[in-house]
């Protein structure tokens, strides 16, 4: 695997290019979730395209004048976090500045590999420096590293506080960044929508009284004290794999569940159905013990066709319902009982169940951080690869996503991503985090499940 280091130049505190209000903004319910209080990170990697168009003369400092054009209207980002009373968080528009940082590296695109897979070799030398990335009060919301390659390509990797914006809000920006850079002018295609009263409760948190049925599980634990191996074991003492399935991979696995499921079901609800019970025996829990899936869902996907989100809402929009079995009936029950458990956890999320979720969460800041006790998180983030919405004529985006890198207590679930197989197939890449033993025990079970006898064929294992 390739090595390299990143020569970096000196960070640089980026304004909107022109005025823009100063105010002060309040976030919605959602955005305001204690456990959002970190910068998430997305890497993505662009490959140069000969005749595709004139590639600026100085890449980085083009990237850096789109950058500015953009937060002209997604000014916010251009402010700091403060808490106010009650320590809700709100946005003052002070129009700072996001971090910039332009860097150069040896190396070619083809050399992270091909195809293209996390985890991605150096991925450090690819993000700047964010410091604590769970200290999100009164420092730079954004923070964006652009760094040029061999051959002509590059990497943009960002840091973003998650309070801000989600998976969806931090793509849509970076689609501002690349349409302004390819085709200049000053409006963006999708006009940012800030609106976060759409996700705040009109009641007092104190007068809630009949919180989501979703998120009992959660409430139920309260005031209960971890034994969780997950949450006890050190970071440095976890190990870090991602698995790949491929059109082979998914036919074997439906190949376990029977009737007409089995065409129904999708390749989300049969990964995480699997990889919830391996992981769940990997990590030894005790029989009798309750067991929970939390699914990350984007309010703005398909599914949901009575959204409340307008096109353009940059904010945070996920929801996050739980199933809780105990370890028995997970474990025992036919695979095609867990595919229905996870598929009924997605549909919970409809528009009445989101409204109350939102009553549910705002009640929730009045209690101390939650503790996710023997709690799965996996979260379909396929929809970040933009596709079209990131070529640049000149060079065209070929892959990423969120690595494991940064903040890593966020990473104890899984993120799916798309991606390509070695025969150009479209592929889902899963990244798993657990402790070294467990991690053994969780790919022993996997290549059951896969009737793989070489977990090398598809385990992808990280240098964490």
């Amino acid at each position: 695997m390739v090595s390299f280091r990143a020569r970096r130049g000196e960070p640089e505190l980026v304004p909107p290019a022109r005025a823009t209000p100063r105010e002060t903004k309040a976030l919605s319910d959602v955005d305001d979730q204690r456990p959002l209080r970190y910068y998430e990170t997305v890497v993505g990697f662009f490959r140069c395209c000969p005749g595709g168009g004139d590639r600026p003369g100085d890449l980085k400092k083009a990237i850096k004048a789109a950058l500015a054009e953009a937060l002209v209207h997604y000014y916010p980002v251009a402010g700091r976090l403060r808490e106010a009373a009650g320590g809700r968080l709100v946005v003052e528009c002070t129009a700072e500045g996001v971090v910039f940082v332009g860097a150069d590296a040896d190396v070619r695109l083809e050399e992270f590999g091909e195809p293209l897979l996390p985890p991605y070799p150096c991925v450090e030398e690819l993000l700047c420096d964010a410091g604590d990335t769970r200290d999100v009060i009164g420092r730079p919301l954004l923070l964006m590293q652009v760094t040029e390659l061999k051959c002509g390509g590059f990497v943009a990797g960002f840091h973003m506080c998650h309070n801000i914006a989600d998976g969806f809000g931090m793509i849509q920006l970076m689609i501002t960044i690349a349409e302004l850079l390819t085709c200049g002018g000053e409006v963006p295609s999708i006009l940012p929508i800030w609106k976060r009263e759409l996700l705040s409760t009109t009641y007092s948190p104190s007068l809630i009284t009949y919180p989501n049925p979703a998120y009992e599980p959660l409430l139920n634990c309260l005031e209960y004290k971890s034994d969780d191996v997950m949450l006890s074991t050190p970071l440095d003492q976890m190990a870090v794999h991602y698995l790949l399935f491929g059109p082979r991979e998914i036919t074997t696995l439906r190949s376990h569940v029977r009737g007409c499921l089995a065409d129904s079901t999708t390749s989300f609800e049969l990964i995480t159905a699997i990889m919830w019970r391996c992981r769940t025996i990997a990590l030894g829990y005790k029989s009798s013990q309750r067991v929970r899936l939390m699914i990350t869902m984007n309010a703005r996907g398909r599914w949901n066709h009575h959204t409340l989100i307008p096109w353009g809402y940059y904010g945070n929009a996920h929801f996050s319902p739980i199933a809780e079995v105990t370890v028995d009936e997970l474990c025992r029950q036919p695979l095609a009982n867990t595919v229905e458990l996870v598929r009924k956890t997605k549909l919970s999320v409809t528009k009445e169940c989101m409204k109350s979720m939102v009553d549910t969460i705002a009640f929730l800041r009045e209690w101390p951080f939650l503790t996710m006790d023997r709690t799965y998180e996996v979260s379909d983030t396929k929809w970040i690869a933009a596709g079209n919405g990131l070529q640049l004529g000149w060079a065209e985006y070929v892959g990423g996503g969120i690595p494991v890198a940064g903040d890593l207590t966020s990473k104890l679930g899984s993120d799916h991503m798309r991606c390509k197989n070695e025969d150009g197939e479209d592929s889902t890449v899963v990244s798993i985090l657990l402790p070294g033993p467990a991690m053994e025990t969780f790919k022993k079970e996997m290549a059951v499940w896969l009737n793989k006898h070489d977990e090398k064929n598809f385990i992808i294992p990280s240098s964490l």
